[in-house]
C-alpha cells in the first residue's frame, strides 16, 4: 500500500552503485566536549564565489554560493576490515530535505556522522558549500587536516541525535545557550534572546528553567532541536530523532520537523518513520548494505518502488 505524499519540489539524478555488501553494526557513545558544536549538484559553468567569515575568527574562506550545502562523493567508510559505506554519493541543496531510509545496519547513521566529521572516512570527498574537506593520510590513517575547517563545518551542521545528549546539570535554557556561548563566543544577552525564541518555536518556551530529568522524552528532543537551531546552522542533521520515543511523544517531534521543513530549512534526516520521510522530503535515499539501492522523489520511491529490496523493506515497515 502506497503512502500519501503531500509535497514534492525536485528530482535528482545519481548513478546507482553496484550491488553486494555486508550488514554492519554501529555503536554510539557520549558526545565529547570537543564535539559540542555538532549538537549541531555539480555546476558545469563557473560561478561567483562569496567570502564566508567566522564570527569568532579573523578568517575568510571562499565559498561557492550556488553549491549544495552538503555534498558527498563516492564515500567509503570501514571499521577495520568491515566496509560499511561502499561508494555513496549524496547532495543536499540549500532549502531541501533529504531523508535516508533503510534497515538497521545499512549505513544511514554512519553516513550522517561522516557528513559532520564525527566519523573519519577512508575514501571520497565531503564538501560544505563547495569547500572540500582537506585530508591528511590515506586509508584508515586518513584524518581531516585543518582543525579550523572542521570547527567551521561542525558549527554550521547542527546534529540532533537519537539520544538527546542534554547536559543533566544545566537547565534547558542553559543547554540551548551553551554552544553559541562557548564555541561561537557570542554575546550572552543576544544568545539568551535567541534561545528563548527557539524554545518557543519548538513549543517548550515555558520550560526554560527546568532540568532535563523533569521533561518527557519528546520535550527533551525538542530542546535538543532548539539547541541545534540556536547555532544558526546552514543545515540540520537528524539521526533517528523519534526512535527513542513512544508514539504519542513522537508526534510532538514530528510536528516540529515538519514545521522546519515548511520554513525551507536544509535537513538530512535518518529515519525509520516512512510517513515522516514521505511528508517532508524532497528526495529520499534507500540504503542497503552500505550502498544506494534506490533513490528519488518521495511519491516515486514510496508509490512505485523499482527494486525488490525496497518493496520488501516498505512491505515490512507497513506490516510493523
Amino acid at each position: 500500500m502506497g503512502l500519501l505524499i503531500y509535497r514534492q519540489r525536485s528530482t535528482y539524478a545519481s548513478p546507482r552503485p553496484p550491488d553486494g555488501a555486508n550488514n554492519c553494526c554501529r555503536k554510539f557513545g557520549q558526545i565529547p566536549l570537543r564535539h559540542l558544536a555538532s549538537h549541531a549538484f555539480l555546476v558545469a559553468k563557473p560561478v561567483k564565489l562569496a567570502l564566508y567569515t567566522l564570527r569568532n575568527k579573523q578568517e575568510t574562506v571562499p565559498v561557492n554560493a550556488q553549491a549544495p550545502v552538503i555534498e558527498i562523493k563516492d564515500l567509503h567508510k570501514a571499521y577495520g576490515a568491515l566496509e560499511v559505506i561502499k561508494g555513496v554519493s549524496v547532495s543536499a541543496p540549500k532549502g531541501h530535505v533529504i531523508s535516508l531510509i533503510g534497515s538497521s545496519g545499512s549505513g544511514k547513521s554512519t553516513l550522517l556522522r561522516c557528513c559532520n566529521l564525527l566519523e573519519d572516512s577512508q575514501q571520497g570527498e565531503i564538501l560544505f558549500k563547495g569547500e572540500p574537506v582537506i585530508w591528511k593520510g590515506e586509508g584508515h590513517a586518513r584524518r581531516p587536516a585543518d582543525a579550523a575547517q572542521v570547527m567551521r563545518i561542525r558549527t554550521n551542521l547542527s546534529m540532533v541525535f537519537q539520544q538527546f545528549n542534554l547536559w543533566s546539570h544545566m537547565t534547558i535554557l542553559q543547554n540551548v545557550m551553551e554552544a553559541p556561548l562557548t564555541v561561537l563566543k557570542r554575546d550572552r544577552a543576544e544568545v539568551e534572546k535567541a534561545a528563548r525564541a527557539y524554545l518557543d518555536k519548538v513549543g517548550i518556551g515555558d520550560k526554560c528553567d527546568v532540568y532535563p530529568a523533569q521533561l518527557s522524552g519528546g520535550q527533551q528532543q525538542r530542546a535538543a532541536i532548539a539547541r541545534g537551531l540556536c547555532m544558526e546552522p546552514e543545515a540540520l542533521l537528524f539521526d533517528e530523532p523519534t526512535s527513542a520515543l513512544d508514539p504519542e511523544l513522537e508526534q510532538e517531534v514530528v510536528k516540529v520537523i515538519k514545521d522546519l521543513a515548511a520554513e525551507g530549512r536544509t535537513m538530512l534526516i535518518v529515519t525509520h518513520d516512512m510517513k515522516l520521510a514521505a511528508d517532508v522530503s524532497d528526495h529520499v535515499i534507500f540504503l542497503h548494505q552500505g550502498l544506494i539501492e534506490e533513490q528519488g522523489p518521495p511519491d516515486t520511491l514510496f508509490g512505485a518502488p523499482k527494486s525488490e529490496r525496497l518493496r520488501g523493506f516498505l512491505s515490512a515497515t507497513h506490516a510493523a
